[in-house]
């Protein structure tokens, strides 16, 4: 140890080691990350002049979520255009930091959002009781600051590390495992840790989101008219989806990890959660609405048309 000199920076190996292949990624990740923004910040504002407690939890998605692709996109786009892939390791745990807080938030708001469209559907009479205003602030506060506060173990435990060997993250940013692999201290202890963290803050919200499908479907099931079940089904189906495919790429990735079969795919599981599912939660839970709609189309009338007498009502 005495004759290793510490490590001050990783190098990030992306997710092409090809030259040939950094336009097209880079082109990709452009389209997607602007998709992701223009899609997130445009719920954001529609929501804002829809007071429901449905959403007021999409707005805070859509807010998180463009936060949470901030995180890793602007890095790895500017890594891909420049060919610079090294980062400091303090600014390596400063990403994870965000990306894990932001993620375990993200895993909240969804059940939160599942156990919002159980009420309304299984429980209308006593909706309004039981998802009041205040109910609903309390929810999502205690979500935002659960997530922030829940990694700050992880983030101590990762910053007493030691890096003196290798310094090349397999990766496209600075995710828990590849980094605890690089370190040459006992890193049993914050293993540990955090496969309790992912335990904790992955599994019961999923499993509290799968019942409130299953108890949704059930529901929409028993609906006379079959356009209103069929409706109704393909909605809830399209969020059950997005879900499965958001939770099941972080159970693969945080708690499977340790399998070798699972190590390669490892990147590719992480652009589902990270890249994939933010782009397509705008589509799935809010520009089919229609209410979304008409609240976006009323809110660009304001801004871009300057008659300020104009109806926009209709």
């Amino acid at each position: 140890m005495d004759n290793q000199s510490t490590v001050t920076e990783f190098r990030l190996l992306g997710l092409s080691n090809f030259p040939e292949m950094q336009p097209l990624l880079f082109m990709s990740f452009l389209i997607i990350y602007l998709l992701i923004l223009a899609g997130n910040l445009s719920i954001f504002v529609a929501e804002l002049h829809l007071h429901t407690p449905m959403y007021f939890f999409l707005g805070n998605l859509a807010c998180l979520e463009t936060c949470y692709t901030s995180t890793i996109l602007p890095r790895m786009l500017a890594s891909l255009l420049t060919g610079d892939r090294t980062i400091s390791v303090r600014g390596c745990i400063t990403q994870f930091y965000f990306f894990g807080s932001l993620a375990t938030t993200e895993c909240s708001l969804l059940s939160m959002m599942s156990y919002d469209r159980y009420l309304a559907i299984c429980k209308p009479l006593h909706y309004a009781a039981l998802m009041n205003n205040k109910f609903c602030i309390k929810l999502v506060v205690g979500s935002w600051i659960g997530g922030f506060t829940s990694i700050a173990i992880l983030i101590f435990m990762m910053s007493q590390l030691t890096f003196c060997g290798p310094n090349e993250i397999d990766h496209f940013f600075c995710d828990l495992t590849p980094i605890i692999n690089l370190s040459c201290s006992n890193t049993h202890m914050l293993e540990v840790t955090a496969f309790i963290h992912s335990s904790i803050f992955t599994l019961p919200p999923f499993l509290l989101t799968l019942a409130s499908y299953v108890c949704i479907i059930s529901a929409i099931l028993r609906i006379p008219s079959s356009t209103g079940r069929q409706k109704a089904f393909s909605t809830c189906s399209s969020h059950l989806i997005v879900v499965t495919i958001f939770y099941g790429t972080l159970v693969i990735v945080y708690l499977l990890s340790s399998s070798d079969a699972l190590k390669d795919l490892n990147k590719v599981f992480s652009v589902f959660y990270g890249v994939l599912t933010p782009l397509v939660n705008p589509l799935i839970y809010s520009l089919r609405n229609k209410e979304v709609k008409e609240a976006l189309r009323k809110t660009l009338l304001r801004i871009f048309v300057f008659d300020k007498n104009i109806d926009i009502s209709r």
